[in-house]
């Protein structure tokens, strides 16, 4: 989980950044989780900083994956068909990718003026895990997360400012709880071109709310977590709360 200050709508210094410290990376992990809008912040002009998604952005997550032999996942401005979209990419070291685009658009920013909003969910699959990934405004949406499609892991990238910290910190507690999964929240740190304060807060929490690897909040830091898969068995087979769920469909 990588929580860091990130370049205002700079996408040449937040990649040589990021290049930078995933190198310095010396265990092997599956998973590489980046912030919400990682090349740019979390930036109301796209019509500037979009690329295609054979662009500069999605190539050098190609890259990386490809180099460090791992998935890397984070959220940037794509431009397809004339629309803009806030648009998580889960590379994998092979070259192939999935994408999610963000579904709640955060309207105290304008979002919805400039992005589309996605239509669907994504589940990937990797070392047996399945795993939603969302984008930060979805965690306030539990309809949205809810965990009827079997997951293990729900994962948000997040530009979450720390006036709304406790909110952050609060909402990924109970994504965890009521969906008994792992829940990864991965959020920026310093102050954006608005000038937004950000503390980051990133967290892995297990199945029971419970933490398991947290960032030092304002820090700019790796943090690591190792989850298990026996963990989500055990406490889904002795406290089966997900099969008295309510039956729902989500119209969009």
């Amino acid at each position: 989980m990588i929580q860091t200050p990130l370049h205002w709508e700079n996408p040449t210094a937040n990649l040589d950044m990021f290049t930078h410290k995933l190198m310095s990376i010396s265990s092997q992990p599956d998973l590489i989780v980046l912030p919400e809008m990682f090349s740019t912040g979390f930036s109301m002009n796209p019509e500037k900083f979009a690329e295609q998604m054979d662009g500069t952005s999605v190539n050098w997550l190609r890259s990386m994956a490809g180099r460090l032999g791992c998935v890397i996942t984070g959220s940037l401005i794509i431009v397809e068909n004339g629309q803009f979209f806030n648009r998580l990419v889960w590379m994998d070291p092979e070259g192939n990718f999935q994408v999610y685009d963000k579904r709640h658009l955060f309207s105290l920013a304008g979002e919805e003026k400039y992005y589309e909003p996605g239509k669907e969910r994504l589940i990937v699959t990797l070392k047996g895990f399945r795993i939603m990934p969302l984008i930060c405004y979805d965690l306030r949406f539990p309809v949205w997360s809810r965990n009827d499609l079997n997951y293990d892991l729900v994962i948000y990238v997040a530009n979450w400012p720390e006036r709304r910290s406790f909110f952050w910190s609060q909402l990924l507690v109970a994504r965890a709880i009521e969906n008994q999964s792992y829940v990864i929240g991965v959020n920026r740190v310093g102050q954006d071109g608005n000038h937004f304060s950000h503390t980051g807060d990133s967290v892995c929490l297990g199945p029971l709310g419970n933490v398991i690897s947290k960032a030092v909040p304002g820090r700019e830091e790796i943090i690591f977590a190792t989850i298990r898969k026996s963990e989500i068995e055990t406490v889904q087979s002795k406290f089966r709360f997900l099969n008295d769920s309510d039956s729902f469909s989500i119209t969009i």
